[in-house]
């Protein structure tokens, strides 16, 4: 069973695109497809974590809008950290699903029990990624990722009857 769900963000949550204006501030885009997938995973008692390689408070607010309350950035090894919240969650790998895109999620997507990546990944993490999603990142891959584990973990009746 799938309890934990892992996100990347630049890539997978959003386009990969990073604007800045005159004033330095950062400006990312997020679909609000992944967003309302994300919202209603978490409401089915099921969890998501954001690791990512850099920080933003773009980020963090997105991910406070959420529901998402395991939020790590700057993170240089997401396998490490992958490992200790599984640790203080008491769950293992292999109730971990994880989307990424590139090299720096690698290892991480060799070691959950199912790895996902957005159809613009680098060639190298779709090689070894369970599914070649058909969206890209930003563009409601999240929101694929999460509906294709909803069915396949029996939750599709269930996530339906939130809006029936």
């Amino acid at each position: 069973m799938i309890r934990l769900v892992v996100l990347d963000v630049d890539g997978c949550m959003t386009d990969g695109r990073i604007v800045y204006t005159d004033e330095g501030d950062e400006i990312k885009a997020f679909n609000v497809k992944d967003g309302f997938a994300i919202a209603n995973w978490i409401a089915m008692g099921r969890d998501v974590a954001i690791i990512t390689g850099r920080r933003s408070k773009i980020v963090e607010r997105r991910a406070k809008e959420l529901g998402v309350h395991h939020l790590y950035q700057g993170v240089r090894d997401k396998y490490a950290k992958l490992e200790e919240l599984c640790e203080k969650l008491g769950i293992g790998m292999e109730n971990v699903a994880m989307i990424g895109d590139d090299l720096n999620d690698y290892r991480i997507l060799k070691a959950c029990a199912i790895s996902f990546v957005p159809s613009d990944a680098n060639h190298y993490v779709m090689d070894i990624a369970d599914v070649v999603l058909s969206r890209k990142g930003g563009d409601g891959a999240v929101r694929e990722m999460l509906e294709l584990l909803i069915r396949q973990e029996g939750l599709e009746e269930e996530y339906l009857a939130r809006w029936t």
